[in-house]
């Protein structure tokens, strides 16, 4: 059984984002880039289904710039065993990254995708969901728990009511959430071993998909800086002062 595993390279999360003077986007430059962390989480659920037994081979992909090898060379010395660079321009739309995906596991024919649920720059939580309707194939978002086995996976999913567990039918979709597992820490043998691993890389193009943007961007800009608080003394001034100052009673 085949796992295809999608990453996105991004700025790191520690990394506060900063946008630039002229609100064309989001300044990175000289800045820390890392691995999405919820494609990490993937990457991690992928290993482990593979030392479990019911998985053969772990791909990784990533679509980007040539600076994406970085991350898959993660993704390999996190136990994947072979990687695939797609060379696309920057901040892809999600149904983008979808369609390429879907050529891929078209190429590939994966019995198992996984992403992470969202990316921590774009926050767009679409792409999942997008691939699964493109596949035709069943999806289990927000993935908490994953239990495979025969030609079927059963997904443990968090919703807003608790956890609900699905049943689909392989090939299936995949989307990690925080909880599903906690990535290891990639150890300096490992990632020699990585260096040796086989990396493809291929153009948007070789794959016939039209990734022309479909949305434009108007306008970036930081959210305004909150002010500090006060303290009042009484009950009495604190009325006065949300009713007169902030006018919300």
């Amino acid at each position: 059984m085949k796992a295809l595993v999608a990453v996105k390279r991004v700025l790191d999360y520690n990394i506060k984002a900063r946008v630039k003077t002229d609100g064309s986007g989001v300044d990175l430059n000289n800045v820390k880039m890392s691995m999405n962390p919820f494609d990490e989480i993937a990457v991690e659920e992928a290993v482990r289904q593979k030392e479990a037994g019911k998985i053969s081979e772990v791909v990784v992909v990533s679509i980007g710039v040539a600076k994406c090898e970085e991350t898959l060379r993660t993704a390999l010395a996190m136990g994947g065993d072979r990687a695939i660079l797609v060379d696309a321009p920057e901040n892809l739309e999600p149904l983008a990254v979808a369609k390429v995906l879907k050529a891929l596991v078209d190429k590939e024919q994966p019995q198992l995708v996984f992403l992470g649920k969202q990316a921590i720059d774009n926050d767009a939580n679409q792409t999942g969901q997008m691939l699964a309707a493109l596949m035709g194939a069943g999806q289990g978002t927000f993935a908490s728990r994953v239990n495979l086995g025969g030609d079927e996976v059963e997904v443990t999913r968090e919703i807003d009511g608790g956890l609900e567990t699905v049943a689909l039918k392989l090939p299936a979709v995949i989307t990690a959430d925080l909880r599903l597992n906690e990535p290891r820490f990639v150890k300096l043998p490992n990632i020699m071993q990585a260096k040796k691993k086989p990396l493809e890389k291929m153009a948007v193009a070789d794959l016939g998909v039209d990734v022309s943007p479909k949305l434009q961007a108007v306008k970036y800009a930081e959210p305004k800086v909150r002010q500090a608080g006060i303290k009042v003394e009484t009950v009495a001034a604190l009325v006065d002062k949300l009713k007169n100052e902030a006018k919300v009673i």
